[in-house]
């Protein structure tokens, strides 16, 4: 069963905030966000503007998290990101 893009954009949100809060995260996370936010760029799938403009920088943190030598240290680095992406998606997820 494939995940339509309300559910992925919940995974995302989820998984997102979860790094926000606890400022810690895991590479498997990192490898999750990253092929989210690859798969909805692909199928073009985000009538919202600014987040089809952040799916960018949310795949980059996370493939940047994904090599980083100490993915807590990138976490606590990208807060203010974290926090805005979630705040954009949650407001461009009506549901």
């Amino acid at each position: 069963m494939s995940l339509n893009v309300d559910d992925q954009l919940n995974v995302l949100n989820d998984l997102l905030s979860e790094q926000s809060e606890d400022c810690c995260g895991s590479v498997s996370e990192c490898q999750q966000i990253k092929r989210i936010a690859q798969s909805i760029m692909a199928n073009n799938a985000v009538n919202d503007q600014q987040l089809q403009q952040l799916l960018p920088e949310i795949y980059n943190y996370s493939k940047q998290g994904e090599n980083a030598q100490n993915l807590d240290e990138h976490i606590i680095t990208n807060q203010a990101n974290l926090k805005n992406w979630v705040n954009v998606i949650q407001s461009s997820n009506t549901h």
